[in-house]
């Protein structure tokens, strides 16, 4: 069946009519998207809450499973990890001075004045970041713009787009769809936190650093070893266009340390992690990860808000969408394709 206008119309007033239609659609969709708009604004307020510094914070466990490798807990309040008590028993770390050989390495987050500041979460930071861009593109869209003309809404709209979708990125662990959680968490040799930010300081051959991924709280523990000068140069310039090099520094291995690799008994057996023969540049001095623990922990905010702004970068998709199919955009696009 086939629908027609009768009395059939002249082409060109046939052409105006569906003209004049589009632009009452356009205007209506345009008016439409004001409330879509302050759903989205809601919606990005309470991601933004989620984030916010409470007094409470989030307590996470965070412990190695089947073994006693790493055990403990971290807080996170905000942004930042505020609070930190973990005990790590690895083969390659020695107990400390005076404790019986089973023992655990203790160390708590430090609270003295003198102390770095708490552990950054650069993660966050930038969710909160583009949560906070995106309200302004909010405003700017219904206040600061002209909210009736279409080219202009669908810029903010496409802008909308890219701030939520960095921001589920950047929880999801990456900057974006073909990156890595190191593109916005740095590399675990420049980020590591630093040596006194614990009491008692990091033994100088472990490399501590948290990140988020998959919403979750990671913690990662490396223990390192030296590498003699020159003996790994060209795992090194073909890892250099990757990853660069760390901070600078003198690397702080102690005497015990260098002996032990230099008569061969730095560790025979052959560890099991997926760095295994890549070597890093850590305070100056080529190294190799002897050992490597990663636990992580969910945290029900972070979960929570990335479930919200999957939703909110649905809904800005289909606003997206409907606002080119009522433009023309979808019909100009497979023309010019064809």
């Amino acid at each position: 069946m086939a629908a027609a206008v009768w009395p059939a119309l002249p082409p060109a007033q046939l052409k105006s009519a569906e003209d004049d239609a589009q632009a009452r659609e356009l205007e209506w969709l345009l008016a439409s998207l004001q409330e879509t708009l302050q759903s989205l604004k809601a919606g990005l307020e309470e991601c933004a809450a989620l984030l916010a510094p409470t007094e409470a914070g989030s307590t996470l466990a965070m412990s190695s499973h089947r073994s006693e490798a790493l055990k403990g807990f971290l807080t996170r309040v905000g942004t930042r990890i505020v609070k930190g008590d973990i005990k790590l028993r690895l083969p390659s770390l020695p107990p400390p001075r005076h404790a019986p050989a089973h023992s655990p390495v203790a160390l708590t987050l430090s609270t003295a004045p003198t102390a770095p500041t708490p552990l950054p979460l650069a993660q966050l930071s930038a969710v909160r970041s583009l949560l906070d861009a995106s309200l302004d593109v909010i405003d700017v869209s219904a206040w600061g713009g002209d909210a009736g003309s279409a080219p202009f809404m669908a810029g903010q709209l496409r802008l909308l787009a890219e701030h939520v979708a960095d921001a589920r990125a950047a929880l999801k662990g990456g900057a974006g769809p073909d990156e890595s959680p190191a593109d916005v968490a740095g590399p675990w040799w420049a980020v590591a936190t630093a040596q006194d930010a614990w009491v008692p300081p990091l033994p100088p051959n472990v490399a501590l650093n948290v990140h988020v991924a998959d919403a979750a709280l990671v913690l990662e523990v490396r223990t390192l070893e030296p590498v003699p000068p020159g003996s790994y140069a060209a795992a090194r310039a073909e890892r250099g266009a990757q990853h660069g090099t760390g901070a600078g520094g003198v690397f702080g291995f102690g005497i015990r340390d260098r002996l032990a690799y230099a008569l061969g008994t730095g560790g025979s057996r052959q560890p099991a992690h997926d760095e295994v023969g890549e070597v890093f540049m850590w305070k100056g001095g080529e190294v190799k990860v002897r050992e490597k623990v990663r636990v992580e922990s969910q945290d029900p905010s972070l979960i929570a808000a990335m479930a919200k702004l999957g939703a909110l970068e649905h809904t800005v998709a289909l606003s997206r969408r409907a606002l080119d199919v009522v433009m023309g955009k979808e019909e100009d696009e497979e023309g010019e394709g064809g």
